[in-house]
């Protein structure tokens, strides 16, 4: 008999509840095999993400436990690691089999699979969390060692406790050794930290002694995502208004430097994987990060990510400053960094002084925090330097209407820093959180400067503004969210805007 296992069911339509306790709902998460109930908690007043999996009774507990201990021993790791889903659904499962026969096991056909999803998940997938994993609305997954629940922010109900609970330090020390080895990198005693990427981009930080974190071992998770956020979900989701995208699509075109700011978990990377979407198609970009979160829809991408050190004295480390003075050096149209937080941002702001546009990203919640960031320790720019900056957009998590979202609060563009540090400004978008809307004012220093640079008229750029705030709020009203067909309608609007704009109905 053949095992089916479906890694990716159906995403079932959830909606935010206006009335948390009367939320009752149970979604597939590993079909046929792991489901969630989600529910409000009389007991304990809080919501319930309620892990459901096979079970198993004492006996077949153990024979779970014979057959893994056993396995350890026959799996050839290149084929977990190198084949298809279904390839390696069928490897655990002859191997699973050929154990049984050999061991003598008894085992009914219904138990089997049962006893196999656990094979699966421990073998292939990530142990007790793999279901967390495959959850379309998790956004993180937080452990905070043993004998405390695991818990999750979705994206739907935010933060929950869930009823998964790491109780051995030792197991949990090896789920963190396996954490590692799936990204590419090492932890130990001497090493007990560990950043990393694993496979389908989720971006992990863990700690791996109890002399580091009290409770044991621990990590977190953010989960990645597989295809970036449109800048029509964008609108949907009413992140930001058509005109504030209208703008930094003509700032992209026209070469401008943008660094996008906010606190943790406030929406920087969605924003900048959603602004990559303007960058015209023939642009050669070269994107510099940490770990990879960045995932751009394009073909002349070239992306780079730092390297830590082996054993000691940092031999073989690659960090952001040299991938990024290396990288002026392989001719970038737009170069993307995924977060500046020290003397790489020397280098970043040099290219843009010298005609290097570029995009990054800067913990920092406030204008006044941004300036004062770039030009203190450990980043310590210049005034002249920080000129070079054209636009910050200042992505904020807020609360609207007692529902956790994300917005992009304001635009603000950098009119001249004086050699004293203080910062001249001009804010042409802004969000009113009272009434959750966006204003916006005609006067741009930026567009001035545009105009000056590349020979056009301030009509022609309000024109062209005009043009594709309406295009974008169209393709937001017509429902056209999808990743390639967005793509489609940006590149072909650059090779012939005329067309786009007759066929979705901006100019007749």
């Amino acid at each position: 008999m053949t095992i089916s296992i479906n890694i990716r069911p159906s995403v079932p339509p959830l909606s935010k509840a206006e009335d948390r306790t009367k939320v009752d709902v149970r979604y597939s998460l590993i079909a046929p095999y792991a489901n969630v109930h989600i529910y409000w908690d009389d007991d304990t007043g809080e919501m319930i993400y309620e892990l459901e999996e096979p079970l198993l009774n004492d006996d077949q507990k153990k024979i779970l436990k014979k057959l893994e201990e056993s396995m350890l021993e026959l799996i050839n790791i290149n084929v977990a690691v190198d084949n298809t889903m279904q390839n390696l659904v069928e490897y655990i499962d002859r191997t699973a089999r050929l154990l049984i026969d050999e061991l003598n096991l008894k085992i009914p056909e219904s138990i089997y699979e049962r006893i196999f999803y656990f094979l699966y998940r421990d073998f292939i997938g990530m142990n007790e969390i793999d279901p967390l994993l495959k959850d379309y609305f998790i956004e993180d997954i937080e452990c905070n060692g043993v004998d405390t629940p695991v818990y999750i922010v979705h994206r739907v109900y935010r933060n929950m406790r869930t009823n998964v609970v790491f109780k051995d330090v030792d197991y949990l020390a090896s789920f963190v050794e396996k954490l590692a080895q799936r990204s590419g990198k090492y932890v130990s005693y001497a090493n007990p930290l560990l950043d990393g990427s694993l496979p389908d981009g989720s971006r992990i930080n863990a700690t791996y002694t109890k002399d580091v974190t009290s409770r044991g071992p621990t990590f977190t998770i953010r989960k990645f995502t597989r295809v970036p956020w449109t800048p029509t979900q964008l609108i949907a989701l009413n992140t930001l208004s058509p005109e504030m995208l209208s703008y930094l699509w003509l700032l992209i075109e026209y070469k401008s430097n943008i660094l996008i700011t906010g606190g943790t978990s406030s929406g920087k990377t969605t924003l900048l994987n959603a602004l990559a979407f303007f960058i015209p198609p023939e642009a050669r970009v070269i994107s510099i990060e940490d770990t990879r979160e960045l995932n751009l829809p394009r073909e002349n991408w070239l992306p780079a990510v730092s390297r830590t050190s082996v054993g000691m004295g940092k031999v073989g480390e690659v960090d952001l400053f040299d991938l990024l003075k290396n990288s002026f050096r392989q001719n970038p149209d737009y170069v993307i960094v995924g977060e500046v937080r020290g003397k790489e941002a020397y280098v970043l702001f040099q290219g843009m002084s010298s005609g290097h546009p570029s995009i990054s990203t800067l913990h920092a919640d406030s204008i006044d925090t941004v300036i004062r960031r770039l030009q203190t320790p450990p980043i310590n720019l210049s005034p002249t330097l920080v000129n070079s900056l054209d636009c910050i957009a200042v992505m904020t998590h807020a609360i609207v209407k007692n529902k956790h979202t994300r917005r992009l609060r304001e635009l603000v563009e950098v009119v001249n820093v004086d050699k004293d540090g203080s910062a001249l400004i001009n804010t042409p978008f802004v969000w009113e959180p009272g009434r959750d809307v966006f204003y916006f004012k005609k006067q741009s220093k930026v567009f001035e400067k545009i105009s000056a640079r590349y020979g056009l008229t301030m009509e022609e750029l309000q024109r062209e503004f005009l043009h594709r705030s309406r295009l974008m709020y169209n393709l937001f009203k017509q429902g056209i969210f999808g990743f390639a067909e967005i793509q489609k309608i940006i590149n072909d609007y650059h090779k012939d805007s005329d067309v786009i704009l007759k066929k979705f109905k901006v100019v007749s």
